[in-house]
C-alpha cells in the first residue's frame, strides 16, 4: 500500500519549515565488520578478521537522524551522553546532520551508551554493550529539565523515544503533554511497556507486535493471528492515545484511532535484511507527516513505505528524501 508521490513530495517540502524535538535514550551503534574462516585454538569460537568499522547514531539519536534525512528544518535532541570517545564520535555525527543537542545533557561522569555488533558477512555474531548503571541516565532535573521544556515549547512535533534506560518517566510525559496541549505540537511515543509507566492522551503511539500485546495485557503466541481489535481497545482504555500504529513486521501495520481499528496496511518491503532501527523510522516519518498536517491514514502509509526501504538495509539505517521519491517514481 503505497503513498502517492504527491503526498510524499508535500511532506518532504513542508518539513523544511518545521521544528522537531526528540527526547529519549541516546546511544552509539558500532559495527565491526569482518570475515570468519577458522576456529580459535584457544576456545571453540570463530576468529573474526576485521576489515571495517563504522559508527551510527542509535536509540533516540537515530530517531533524530531519520528526521534530519526527511528534510526537517530544525532538529533538537535531549538525552544523556558523555564526553568520552563514544560521545565525541556521536557529537560529530549529530553535528554533521545539523542536529542540536542541549549542552546540559553532555556530562563528564556519564558513559555514552555504546552497542558494538560484530558482523560476519551479513550475520550478527554477537553484541557488546557498554553503559553506566541506570541512575546515570535518570530523568533530568534543574537546568537540564527547564531547558528541555523550553525546547518543547518551541517545537512543532515532539517524539519520546524510550529505550528503557531511565531518561523518560510519567511525570515528564505529563508535563510535556501539558505544554503541547497549549502549543498544538504533535506528541508521539515509542513505548517500552516493561517500565509500567502510567501516561495518557498522547497524539500517537507506535508499539511493535510484542510491545502492543504487553501494553494491552493480552497473551498471544508468535504464530497466532494478531488480535488487533482487542489490543487496540485495551490500549485505548488504559492510555487513551488519539492514534495508535502497531507495527507487525511482515504482516504490515494496524492503524487505530480512539480505540477502533481504522485500517490495516500491508508492508511494502520487497525483502528484509535487518529490522534494526525500523521502529525509529516509523515514528520519525509518521510524526513528521502529522506535523505538516497530512491526514492520519496518508501519514501512516508514508511511514510504512519508509520502513519498507530501511529494513532492506543491513544495520541501523536511515533513508533520504531523494531515495523515497526515486523509489516512487521508479
Amino acid at each position: 500500500m503505497l503513498p502517492t508521490l504527491k503526498i510524499c513530495s508535500e511532506i518532504l517540502n513542508q518539513a523544511t519549515k518545521k521544528k522537531l524535538l526528540v527526547i529519549g535514550d541516546i546511544m552509539l551503534d558500532h559495527y565491526v565488520w569482518g570475515d570468519a574462516t577458522r576456529i580459535s585454538p584457544e576456545a571453540p569460537v570463530p576468529v573474526v578478521s576485521v576489515f571495517k568499522d563504522n559508527y551510527i547514531a542509535g536509540g533516540a539519536a537515530n530517531v533524530a537522524l531519520n528526521i534530519a534525512h526527511l528534510n526537517a528544518g530544525r532538529i533538537s535532541l535531549c538525552g544523556w551522553m558523555g564526553r568520552d570517545d563514544g560521545g565525541k564520535i556521536l557529537l560529530e555525527l549529530l553535528k554533521k546532520n545539523r542536529i542540536e543537542i542541549l549542552s546540559d545533557f553532555v556530562a563528564e561522569e556519564i558513559a555514552t551508551i555504546l552497542k558494538a555488533r560484530v558482523m560476519v558477512q551479513t550475520q550478527q555474531l554477537c553484541r557488546i554493550d557498554r553503559e553506566n548503571p541506570p541512575k546515570h541516565y535518570a530523568v533530568p532535573e534543574g537546568s537540564a529539565r527547564s531547558g528541555m521544556m523550553e525546547a518543547v515549547r518551541q517545537a512543532d512535533g515532539v517524539i519520546l523515544s524510550d529505550y528503557g534506560k531511565g531518561m523518560i518517566d510519567a511525570s515528564m510525559i505529563a508535563e510535556i503533554r501539558s505544554i503541547t496541549n497549549e502549543t498544538g505540537a504533535v506528541l508521539s511515543m515509542d513505548p517500552k511497556p516493561r517500565r509500567k509507566m502510567v501516561f495518557s492522551d498522547l497524539d500517537i503511539m507506535t508499539p511493535n507486535r510484542s510491545e502492543s500485546l504487553e501494553l494491552a495485557g493480552i497473551q498471544c503466541g508468535s504464530h497466532d493471528p494478531f488480535p488487533a481489535e482487542a489490543v487496540c481497545k485495551a490500549i485505548w482504555e488504559k492510555h487513551h492515545p488519539r492514534s495508535l500504529l502497531i507495527t507487525l513486521g511482515a504482516e504490515g501495520m494496524v492503524l487505530c484511532e480512539e480505540g477502533r481499528v481504522l485500517e490495516r496496511i500491508s508492508t511494502t518491503a520487497k525483502e528484509v535484511f535487518d529490522v534494526s532501527g525500523a521502529g525509529d523510522t516509523v515514528i520519525s516519518a509518521l510524526t513528521l507527516a502529522l506535523t505538516v498536517g497530512i491526514p492520519l491514514v496518508d501519514a501512516a502509509k508514508f511511514a510504512n513505505f519508509c520502513a519498507g526501504i530501511v529494513v532492506a538495509k543491513i544495520g541501523t539505517a536511515t533513508l533520504s528524501s531523494e531515495e523515497i521519491l526515486s523509489k516512487l517514481e521508479g
